[in-house]
């Protein structure tokens, strides 16, 4: 493979590169942007469920990088120096790397179910209205860890392929499968009609995590930091608390999902 050097910030072969910063909460029509080493190392391997377009890349890292983009066939990599590549990126961008992905294709709640279940996973994550890109990159690192068969998201969600909620999952959102857009009441009672369990995370729980055995499969359902669940969610589902020392009441919901899926682990 020989890299295609960039020496004009304005080249349109890099256009869906310039000012991410300001561009990132706009929409790309299927596409995202995906920044460092370790993310891009996801999005070259077999584990990643999206698809390469381009990379962009310091002139410096290439030598570094180039066992792993080489093995992308057909894929176009763009190299520039420092200051060309600080100049489209809009920042100074100091890993020296961004790729340009594509998302999958989106998948309903009953076929998603229907694979996780044929797939033998136990234990799935549930948000509802999470709109942290820090806090939905670490449910999703958190999800990955611990071998959560997928995370599934109401409409209250913020976009999980943000360049930094991808970043701070160190790239489990390209490959985790995923369900978004659907209300909190569907997940629920979809789920439970399949013979899941819906675990509400709350400090309101008189049931504490530890005190739980699951008994067959089990989702962990996750609110947004602050109010938590609405009330009505809750009620549809088993309230499970996470024992505080006195005068706590909660933890990060990010903190929360990796205690939660610790507990439940199987793997």
């Amino acid at each position: 493979m020989t890299p295609i050097l960039v020496t004009d910030p304005l080249d349109p072969r890099i256009q869906a590169y310039s000012q991410v910063k300001e561009r990132d909460l706009t929409g790309r029509e299927g596409l995202f942007i995906a920044e460092g080493e370790v993310v891009l190392r996801v999005l070259a391997s077999d584990a990643s469920l999206c698809r390469p377009v381009s990379v962009l890349i310091a002139e410096k890292r290439w030598e570094t990088l180039r066992p792993v983009l080489e093995a992308l066939d057909d894929v176009p990599v763009y190299t520039a120096s420092q200051d060309v590549l600080d100049t489209i990126a809009g920042f100074h961008l100091h890993r020296g790397i961004l790729a340009l992905g594509r998302k999958p294709a989106a998948v309903g709640l009953s076929s998603m179910l229907d694979a996780v279940e044929a797939s033998g996973a136990k234990v799935l994550v549930a948000a509802s209205g999470i709109g942290n890109h820090d806090n939905m990159g670490g449910i999703f690192r958190n999800a990955a860890a611990f071998g959560a068969g997928a995370v599934l998201m109401d409409s209250g969600c913020c976009d999980p392929f943000y360049r930094k909620a991808i970043r701070v999952s160190v790239g489990a959102v390209l490959r985790t499968p995923m369900v978004t857009g659907v209300s909190a009441t569907e997940m629920v009672e979809t789920l439970q009609a399949r013979g899941w369990e819906v675990l509400a995370l709350t400090p309101s729980a008189t049931t504490q995590l530890s005190d739980f055995k699951p008994s067959g499969r089990t989702v962990i359902l996750l609110g947004t930091e602050g109010p938590g669940l609405p009330r009505p969610i809750i009620d549809r589902c088993t309230p499970v608390g996470i024992r505080m020392a006195g005068g706590f009441d909660s933890l990060n919901v990010a903190a929360t999902s990796a205690v939660a899926l610790h507990h439940l682990a199987t793997f």
